[in-house]
C-alpha cells in the first residue's frame, strides 16, 4: 500500500493506494498542470472553483480520447480488392495525384 502526501490549492491530505508512488506522483503533477493553467487564464481565485474547473477541464480531455478510441475501433479495415494490373495502375496513379494536390 502507497500513501502520498498531497499539497494543493492550499489543502494537505494523505491518500493511499495500491498504485506505485511515481505513478501517483505523475498523476498528482499532472493535475497540478491543469491547476495552473486555470490560474493562469482565469481570474478565478477560489480554491474549490479552480479545483473545479481542472477537474471539468481533464474530463474533456478524456471524454475527448474516449471518442477518437470509439471512433478508431469502429473503423473496418477494408483491404482494396484489385483484380489487374491496369486497376493496380490507375489507383497507383489516383493515390498520387491526391498526394500531388496536398503537397
Amino acid at each position: 500500500m502507497t500513501k502520498l502526501q498531497i499539497d494543493l490549492l492550499g489543502t494537505s491530505f494523505t491518500i493511499q493506494s495500491h498504485e506505485k508512488r511515481e505513478y501517483l506522483e505523475k498523476l498528482v503533477s499532472y493535475y497540478s498542470t491543469f491547476i495552473d493553467d486555470v490560474k493562469k487564464t482565469h481570474s478565478i481565485r477560489n480554491p474549490i472553483q479552480i479545483a473545479i474547473l481542472s477537474g471539468i477541464m481533464l474530463c474533456d480531455e478524456i471524454y475527448k480520447e474516449k471518442e477518437k478510441k470509439v471512433v478508431l475501433e469502429n473503423k473496418t479495415y477494408k483491404p482494396i480488392q484489385l483484380k489487374t494490373e491496369e486497376e493496380v495502375n490507375r489507383k497507383t496513379k489516383e493515390m498520387i495525384d491526391k498526394i500531388n494536390k496536398v503537397l
